[in-house]
């Protein structure tokens, strides 16, 4: 199980890696978790022990909100003076997330997916 512990911190240290090098816009974590899923497609199915340490980390993950609402106590004073904007940019966020998220669906639903051909299919 470490080995796959490791696995999942060496990804994400790759995909830190490379957000520092190449100066990207993206979280570091998000990287390693998208090579770590490329792998996995790759090898074409997840083992055992990878999924029980994820499902360990998974059922622990309140814990890593612990650091976050430290960080909010932290800095109240500083969040109480930017109340208003932070309270808008959250619910113009939130909606525009909801109606984007709604119009994608629906442009989804109106083209289904192609159905592909048995290659099977006419030949003799």
């Amino acid at each position: 199980m470490l080995f796959y512990l490791t696995i999942i911190f060496g990804c994400q240290l790759i995909g830190e890696s490379l957000v520092s090098w190449l100066q990207l816009p993206v979280p570091g974590p998000v990287i390693g978790m998208a090579l770590l899923f490329l792998a996995l497609n790759w090898k074409g199915s997840v083992p055992d022990d990878l999924s029980r340490v994820a499902d360990g980390l998974l059922s622990n993950l309140s814990l890593l909100f612990i650091p976050a609402g430290v960080g909010v106590m932290l800095h109240f004073r500083l969040i109480e003076t930017a109340f208003w904007p932070i309270t808008i940019a959250l619910v113009v966020s939130t909606l525009l997330t909801i109606a984007l998220t709604g119009l994608f669906m629906t442009w989804l639903g109106k083209h289904p997916p192609a159905k592909q051909e048995n290659s099977t299919e006419g030949k003799a």
